[in-house]
């Protein structure tokens, strides 16, 4: 199969393109060439610019394509468009962060989906990124109409995780000592192995599925904050201790929830960690032990990233413990 990947040289889309080459397609990458430009053996390189310069791209055919970097609606038609008579399928990935009300539970491929006021907004940002995802999402659709899948992931974890959203809580866990740890350890977590999310995906455009799919994890539907932790402790080979601290004193005490605690949902907000994959897991979705996702996560960052962009320094780490035990008094 001759498999063009639009991006494919940071975390899900390098995954990606791993697994192609595994399995013996032939894979061009179109990208802008800033981004681990010459990691992969085997691969051809073409570089432009998504917004205006695909002058790489013309004239040629590709047996499938895939879009691991699509956000802007206005950039994903040029793509999109310019492709529609070269290929066969196009496969977006899109984000499970389209669906409009995180306040229910059990959100499937049919739930409402999140809108926005002024559809010609392209800055990305916490507000916007769902919404915008959805109209990239209607582009795809109205170009390609049954010859498109849309993978809606929820967070990614493993190995080349810029985020580090995941990798911060291995990382963490590592280091000993008193650890906070979001609210309660009953709470439900999702996340999937970005090969587990890669794997599927390079099965949906082998078969040219058709329709949404939500990808996220783990397997379990009983898998929590206390499961996770435990988890990341015990393969950090460190005597460190989760200690729960509620979301009101985190709050109190001026935590940023989504930066401090990444992949922390509010309690206001279930539905961030109970959104249902039944479909597809149905068509060939598989899970990976989260034990593999922690430890190969934590030997990357042992090596790639000393310096974390998510989570707690130990300074805040200290203050929301204190007043933690101020709490209690």
């Amino acid at each position: 199969m001759r498999l063009l990947v639009l991006g494919g040289t940071n975390f899900v889309g390098r995954h990606l393109v791993e697994r192609a080459l595994t399995e013996g397609h032939d894979v061009v990458l179109f990208n802008r060439g800033r981004t681990n430009p010459g990691i992969f053996n085997g691969a051809e390189e073409v570089h432009g610019d998504r917004d205006g310069d695909l002058d790489g791209l013309r004239g040629r055919t590709f047996d499938r394509v895939v879009d691991v970097s699509g956000y802007v609606p206005r950039i994903v038609r040029q793509s999109a468009e310019l492709l529609r008579d070269a290929t066969e399928h196009y496969t977006f990935i899109s984000t499970v962060s389209v669906y409009a009300d995180f306040t229910k539970t059990d959100l499937d491929e049919d739930s409402p989906v999140a809108t926005i006021s002024d559809e010609n907004v392209e800055d990305v940002t916490d507000e916007t990124y769902g919404p915008l995802k959805v109209l990239c999402e209607d582009v795809v659709r109205s170009i390609y109409d049954e010859r498109c899948t849309i993978v809606r992931p929820g967070i990614v974890a493993g190995p080349f995780d810029h985020t580090d959203r995941f990798t911060y809580w291995c990382a963490r866990a590592s280091k000993g000592g008193e650890m906070v740890a979001p609210d309660d350890p009953g709470r439900p977590i999702q996340f999937v192995d970005a090969r587990d999310l890669a794997s599927f995906t390079l099965n949906a455009v082998e078969n040219s599925l058709h329709g949404f799919f939500n990808v996220t994890g783990p397997s379990t539907e009983t898998f929590c904050w206390g499961d996770l932790l435990k988890l990341c402790v015990a393969e950090g080979g460190n005597r460190t201790e989760p200690v729960w601290v509620p979301e009101r004193v985190l709050v109190d005490a001026g935590a940023d929830l989504e930066r401090d605690l990444p992949l922390y949902g509010p309690r206001d907000m279930p539905g961030y960690a109970t959104v249902n994959c039944n479909r597809a897991i149905a068509a060939g979705l598989e899970y990976s032990e989260v034990d593999r996702t922690v430890e190969d996560t934590l030997e990357w960052a042992r090596v790639e990233r000393p310096e974390l962009t998510a989570g707690m320094t130990p300074e805040r780490e200290k203050e929301i413990l204190e007043a933690l035990r101020r709490s209690l008094l």
